[in-house]
């Protein structure tokens, strides 16, 4: 069966200048030319047209495509290679789209949850956090996750997001200062962790002992350690570093 330069344009979606265009180059010839100059395709064209459109969806030039075609004789192992090209692409695809979709999660992950998830998983974040304590220092240091409850209960969801930015912006600056060789015993460490200190007193009343032990719980603790860890990973080692001086230093903390 043969058809039309319009009935194959509305089949393929191809307007009929492209396809008298694709004649002048050399790259699609109709199967006839009648008497009155219309052309003829048959079903030879059709699959070659296909192979056309699926080289240009891949962005492949016209005369790219014509050196392409002109080298194949097998045409199923011509439409095998096309289909390597197309499944190659797709895959390609889906690692754009796996990246877009991780970026917007990450972007839109403050936003996703009701309010009463986010504090359900806070609650979840404190029940961990109290028996990892309970575990390595005892009751006492449970009582002091109970206490910073009670003065983080009037809290909102904006009140958390910005704690945890001042804490971010503090472990950045405590970075750079790592990284430019301040010594965690040093005064300069010394002024930060006071920060650190003062900020962990506000939600957490700590006394010297507590505030030692935190250090083990940053070195050591995966959830603790990764927050610091987020944007230097060898972050913790030195805040932990730096709090044991500073407890011992200015909070009059005296090692058992």
């Amino acid at each position: 069966m043969q058809y039309s330069i319009s009935q194959v344009a509305k089949m393929t979606g191809v307007s009929a200048r492209t396809l008298r265009h694709y004649d002048e180059i050399g790259l699609l010839a109709p199967a006839a030319l009648s008497s009155n100059g219309y052309r003829w395709y048959g079903r030879n064209q059709l699959r070659r047209l296909q192979r056309i459109l699926l080289l240009r969806e891949l962005d492949v030039p016209l005369a790219q495509i014509i050196a392409i075609l002109a080298g194949e004789d097998d045409e199923t192992a011509a439409l095998r290679s096309h289909l390597m090209l197309v499944t190659a692409e797709r895959d390609r695809l889906e690692q754009v789209a796996a990246t877009i979709i991780g970026t917007l999660d990450d972007l839109e992950r403050n936003d996703r949850l009701p309010d009463e998830e986010f504090f359900r998983g806070l609650d979840e974040k404190r029940s961990k956090l109290a028996v990892t304590l309970r575990e390595r220092f005892g009751e006492a240091a449970v009582s002091s996750v109970e206490a910073a409850d009670m003065s983080t209960a009037q809290w909102t969801r904006r009140d958390y997001d910005q704690a945890a930015a001042d804490g971010q912006e503090l472990y950045t600056r405590m970075s750079h200062a790592r990284q430019s060789g301040v010594l965690p015993t040093s005064p300069s460490a010394h002024s930060l962790v006071a920060e650190h200190h003062t900020a962990v007193q506000s939600v957490w009343p700590v006394d010297g002992a507590s505030y030692y032990a935190l250090a083990e719980l940053i070195e050591n603790d995966p959830g603790q350690r990764d927050a610091v860890a987020i944007n230097d990973p060898d972050l913790p080692r030195w805040v932990a570093a730096a709090i044991r001086s500073y407890a011992t230093d200015h909070l009059q903390y005296r090692l058992p």
